[in-house]
């Protein structure tokens, strides 16, 4: 299938263009604003399908709006009906295609145009009337308030925030791609088209969470980042690092048994560590009445030993870093940690709460 991505140097346009590839779609003809109306013509006369998401939102004068956003599309449909092709088109619109303003007036006439073609060609037409969408490649200070604050909040400026309960619909860029690159397979009804999940929010909430990515380079806590628009929105915001930050330290307390260092820290989901011992060095010695944890040997030879608290059973089990086996602590059962190789001992852990230093749930005990 061959494909025809206009506006290909856009922010939807070069996600979709690598997503399109991902999936298989590699003749993609990519047109732009340095091509010529010929060699858009050129293309019109072979491709299968047509992603027109070139436009025109922030034009020097209204007079644009119609050169870009309707007199481009009317050219497109007119050179295909010319060519009596019936070759199937997905456009962005925009939700402002509702409103009585310069360039929803725009877009309106470009979806009536090409509403007029489907109609005369029998083909079919995709139309997206997007919200804000969001996500990497957006241009900042140009017209996406997310791009805009992640650009200055990756860069230490200020946000200006006029109100901070102005609501805001967005949409992820991916979830945008999914849904375009679905048409290519899926034999859909012409016309406008929904998409979701789109993600209702406020200017304020959108700056609370970018500053709270921020400070878990220090903090080490996490916001909840795996799934819905949490997700989405710090894949942005880190998008927006330069090279320079695509690393930072994190603390580590080293005494004479080794080192022990924090890596991340969550709201509900506990956190992360490592510790090192040299050899014959014993760490541990203690019980808790509640905590988890959860220890996996990385490097070396371990002798974990266990007793319980009440009953004085005991248990003893050595894990080298070969085994990649998980070691739990329980509740009621002392526990310690020996390293019993000749070299450095590394020892990754995870805890199912972040340590509290008011009411640690750790008390001493030596086996």
């Amino acid at each position: 299938m061959k494909i025809l991505v206009t506006g290909a140097n856009g922010f939807i346009a070069k996600n979709l263009c690598f997503q399109l590839e991902e999936q298989g779609f590699t003749d993609i003809v990519k047109i732009d604003r340095t091509h010529s109306i010929q060699e858009l013509d050129s293309a019109l006369e072979s491709v299968d399908f047509i992603y027109h998401l070139a436009g025109v939102n922030r034009p020097k004068s209204e007079y644009e709006f119609k050169q870009g956003n309707v007199d481009l599309i009317t050219h497109i449909v007119s050179r295909l009906q010319e060519l009596n092709r019936q070759t199937p088109i997905l456009l962005t619109s925009s939700i402002q295609a509702a409103q009585e303003t310069p360039y929803g007036v725009s877009k309106a006439l470009a979806e009536d145009s090409l509403n007029s073609y489907a109609k005369q060609s029998g083909s079919k037409v995709y139309i997206y009337r997007l919200p804000n969408v969001f996500g990497k490649w957006c241009r900042p200070n140009y017209n996406s308030v997310v791009a805009t604050f992640c650009h200055n909040v990756v860069n230490d400026l200020p946000l200006t925030i006029n109100d901070p309960s102005a609501k805001v619909n967005l949409v992820y860029i991916d979830t945008v791609c999914d849904h375009f690159i679905h048409h290519l397979s899926n034999d859909e009804q012409s016309g406008e088209q929904s998409i979701k999940p789109i993600y209702p929010t406020t200017v304020g909430d959108i700056a609370t969470a970018l500053e709270s990515f921020k400070a878990s380079k220090t903090s080490l806590v996490t916001e909840n980042v795996g799934t819905g628009f949490l997700r989405a929105l710090y894949s942005t915001y880190i998008s927006y690092y330069s090279p320079e930050q695509f690393s930072y330290t994190v603390p580590a307390y080293t005494d004479p048994r080794g080192s022990f260092c924090e890596l991340l820290k969550t709201k509900d989901a506990g956190q992360f560590s490592f510790f090192t011992a040299h050899p014959g060095i014993t760490r541990g010695g203690h019980y808790h009445h509640t905590k988890n944890e959860k220890f996996l040997v990385i490097k070396g030879g371990a002798k974990f030993r266990f007793e319980h608290i009440a009953t004085g059973e005991c248990y003893e089990l050595d894990v080298t870093g070969e085994d990649y086996k998980v070691v739990e602590t329980v509740p009621g059962w002392t526990h310690d940690v020996t390293n019993i190789g000749e070299s450095e001992l590394v020892v990754m852990l995870w805890a199912n709460e972040i340590f509290d230093r008011e009411k640690p749930d750790t008390f001493a005990k030596p086996l």
